[in-house]
């Protein structure tokens, strides 16, 4: 049930930047996609900066964290190399 409380005023935040913006939703294209843009790198400032604030350097705190997976998804190439490093593992 919390996460449905916390989907909702998450909800009711994005609706008010949305009015201070002048912006109606459903948002044109361009902007609902730099919204879930800002949304997606936004999920990744707190774990990256935990390994930051460890001493991990910038490159490696996102090889940690996959947050170049999780924000930009599947890559076009990285299916096939991870089925060699998985072919290779077993």
């Amino acid at each position: 049930m919390k996460m449905y409380a916390l989907s909702v005023a998450a909800g009711l935040l994005v609706g008010v930047v949305y009015s201070l913006l002048s912006v109606r939703s459903p948002a044109p294209p361009l902007v609902a996609l730099v919204g879930l843009l800002g949304i997606l790198v936004g999920e990744q400032i707190i774990p990256i900066g935990k390994h930051l604030l460890c001493g991990t350097a910038f490159s490696a705190a996102c090889d940690k964290t996959h947050a170049v997976s999780h924000v930009l998804g599947q890559l076009p190439g990285r299916a096939a190399e991870q089925q060699v490093q998985d072919s290779k593992q077993t």
